[in-house]
């Protein structure tokens, strides 16, 4: 050993005992620095995986946030909150990815005997955790939107319908019943129109009661408002439905009774028209004229027994509506009495007229026997007179026979003048409206045939004068 203290070798055998230790040594410091090398490596994979990690829960962290947000309460603008959320899945889908890869780098170290195969372990199964958490939220707040979606798509349309049926409800509880007929006409076409328009609504009723099934059946968290609402929207219907029939039948009976009133209008203008021609004051001015007076007359009467049925209809109609529309009672009363007064006014003027026509007849006929018998008088007393005196005893015989011809004539229009005369007493009797002009025609008539008869007898004796003359001019003539 030499002064430094170092073994000196001496022989091949120490020289190789010493070589031997250095290539251990040696040997030894290779094995040493690869593990150290692979401890290093490890570690530094681990630390790029806890890199990773640290990354991909931060990331999930800001994500589950995100995912827990509970916007879906606020109702506005959904529709955009639905597709921000379907962004948003298909970017955590996205990043599916991470996790599996990450997955695979942990197994593979936990596999190949990690040191820190228990914290990679750890770590892996919180963060599956964590992911796990991520999707559920996910998949939760996605539910959440759109059942928030289909709450609010499903308050508008009940609302909807609630306003329709609101507005709707002016027109059936309007009072407004019409001030005619055609005023009613144009009320129940307008209420045919609203009809309609209920029948096609009445599918969007359906359609809220099944949207609402399908919700209570999907197990809706507003299930209790759901249903409130579907109440509400059904008694609003059901309302509206009964406020239509009770609607339809006021317009239904205010037709009735206006068609009541227009019938007895009608009836009551063409009875005011029949009584112009009643209260007339032609009643003929000679015999041809009150007959056909007469006939017109007869055919207004005819139309008259016509009438009577339907003012009998009228007045049973009156009846049975007084007892249908109680609140119309007084006035259908009013039409009735109106109704009655005119038809009893014109069955009296044409009862009158009737009289009157038929006392204007009589003096009429009365008249023209009258004309036709003074017209005769005045004939034969022209005949009468038209003979001159005979000049011989056959003209005067002939004159004699012809003149006592005209007596036989006379005689025979003795029943004319009786008839006549027995027709003008009867006029007085009656106290006919002529009575003055009938009274001054039988005096007249009656001198008329006194003064005939005078002529015919005066006639007489000069015929048989100039017979008795002519005779005694014959005998003269013989002797």
């Amino acid at each position: 050993m030499d002064p430094s203290g170092v073994k000196v070798l001496e022989t091949a055998e120490d020289i190789q005992e010493r070589r031997q230790q250095v290539l251990d040594r040696y040997h030894r410091f290779k094995e040493l620095s690869t593990l150290r090398r692979q401890k290093l490596e490890d570690s530094y994979r681990f630390q790029f995986f806890q890199r990773d990690a640290e990354e991909l829960e931060k990331w999930i962290q800001e994500k589950l946030q995100i995912a827990s947000d509970e916007n879906y309460k606020d109702p506005t603008n959904l529709q955009g909150k639905l597709q921000k959320h379907q962004a948003f899945e298909a970017e955590v889908q996205a990043n599916s990815g991470a996790i599996v890869k990450l997955d695979e780098t942990g197994n593979l170290m936990i596999s190949e005997g990690h040191f820190a195969s228990e914290t990679i372990r750890t770590r892996l199964l919180e963060l599956h955790r964590q992911w796990e958490l991520l999707l559920e939220k996910m998949r939760e707040k996605g539910v959440k939107l759109l059942q928030a979606q289909k709450l609010v798509q499903y308050l508008r349309e009940c609302e909807d319908v609630m306003d329709w049926i609101n507005d709707k409800e002016a027109i059936v509880t309007s009072e407004e019943l019409g001030q005619d007929l055609e005023h009613v006409e144009v009320l129940q076409k307008k209420f045919e129109e609203f009809q309609t328009d209920m029948a096609a609504h009445e599918e969007r009723v359906n359609e809220v009661n099944q949207f609402a099934a399908k919700l209570i059946q999907e197990q809706h968290p507003e299930e209790e408002l759901i249903k409130t609402k579907q109440d509400e929207v059904n008694a609003a219907w059901q309302r509206l439905k009964g406020l239509a029939l009770q609607r339809q039948g006021k317009l239904f009976g205010a037709a009735e009774v206006q068609r009541f009133n227009r019938d007895v209008d009608e009836t009551i203008s063409w009875i005011k028209e029949k009584e112009q021609l009643m209260a007339s004051d032609d009643f003929g001015r000679d015999l041809a004229s009150v007959q056909a007076l007469l006939r017109k007359h007869e055919g207004l009467e005819r139309d008259l027994a016509a009438l009577e049925d339907k003012v009998k209809a009228l007045c049973a109609e009156a009846d049975r509506l007084q007892q249908t529309h109680p609140l119309s009672a007084t006035q259908i009363q009013v039409k009735r009495a109106e109704l009655i007064t005119n038809w009893e006014q014109i069955r009296t003027l044409a009862a009158e007229r009737h009289a009157r026509l038929n006392d204007s007849y009589r003096l009429q006929r009365f008249l023209a026997d009258f004309r036709d018998l003074t017209s005769w008088v005045t004939e034969m007393k022209a005949l009468i007179n038209a003979d001159e005196l005979a000049n011989d005893v056959a003209g005067a015989e002939a004159l004699l026979d012809r003149h006592q011809e005209h007596k036989g004539e006379i005689d025979a229009h003795e029943d004319s003048f009786k008839s006549a005369d027995e027709s003008g007493q009867a006029l007085l009797a009656a106290g006919h409206y002529a009575s003055d002009e009938v009274r001054e025609k039988l005096a007249i008539l009656s001198e008329e045939r006194a003064t005939l008869l005078e002529l015919w007898e005066l006639r007489r004796q000069q015929y048989e004068q100039c017979m008795d003359l002519q005779l005694f001019y014959r005998s003269l003539f013989v002797n």
